[in-house]
């Protein structure tokens, strides 16, 4: 990245899980890193441990599936970071169950978040990328995004996520910004291990019986996400673009 664009990073859902991995290695990588979550005490955190590392970043409180918050946050950001030229849409939320037992608000919930957030987000820092004419935006999808019992919602919000990936690169390719889907397979967060309450294992349990149908024999951690994004919002990355990369350790049937 040259010196006349500005490192300055979003994360959301940066507080836990993969999206304060994220912001931590992107801290680490020397972009400014704008914490997004619910709930602006949440990424304090993750906050603090970049500041403690030398690093600089601010936690950002916002409903991402609020075009009004999404808005006031960007603004935000602009005014004490600068202009923002990667966007790593991380926000998720889970309500699994089975579709029969599936309520309408669980699935409104879960499109909205993933989806909605990930367009919001993309719309309100687009802006700021074309007319850096520089940009990276990284979009979480998962594994699920194949099928997933129990997750019709889950599962169709991150295969959304895929095709709005694509369409970004196609439309935005031209102002020098590549858009890009990271895939995860079984990665041990606090959302897995609401998964394996869910079915009834002791969160130990659930992550070994899955390593066991895992190729490199272990579940992922979110440093494994972090590290791959870390590459896609490079300048290294300039002609990857409209990808899917499923990081799962080893290939989905």
């Amino acid at each position: 990245m040259t010196e006349q664009t500005p490192r300055v990073a979003v994360v959301t859902g940066g507080a836990r899980g993969i999206g304060a991995a994220t912001a931590i290695r992107l801290a680490a990588d020397g972009f400014a890193v704008a914490v997004v979550d619910l709930e602006e005490a949440a990424g304090k955190d993750t906050v603090e441990k970049i500041t403690a590392a030398g690093g600089r970043a601010i936690a950002v409180g916002a409903d991402v599936s609020n075009a009004e918050q999404v808005a006031a946050a960007i603004e935000r950001i602009v005014a004490e970071l600068g202009a923002p030229t990667v966007l790593v849409n991380n926000a998720g939320v889970l309500r699994d169950n089975l579709l029969f037992k599936m309520s309408e608000n669980d699935w409104d919930t879960v499109m909205n978040v993933h989806l909605k957030g990930a367009f919001l987000m993309s719309k309100a820092v687009q802006k700021h990328m074309v007319d850096a004419n520089y940009g990276r935006i990284v979009n979480l999808s998962s594994s699920s995004a194949l099928g997933n019992r129990g997750q019709a919602n889950y599962s169709a919000a991150k295969a959304g996520l895929q095709g709005f990936t694509k369409t970004l690169a196609k439309e935005l390719g031209k102002f020098g910004i590549t858009a890009n889907a990271v895939a995860p397979g079984f990665i041990a967060t606090d959302m897995t291990a609401a998964t394996a309450a869910r079915v009834g294992m002791g969160f130990e349990d659930f992550k070994a019986a899955a390593a066991t149908q895992i190729p490199v024999a272990r579940v992922g951690v979110p440093d494994d996400i972090a590290h791959t994004v870390s590459f896609l919002v490079s300048e290294g990355a300039g002609f990857v673009s409209g990808q899917v990369v499923y990081v799962a350790g080893g290939p989905l049937d």
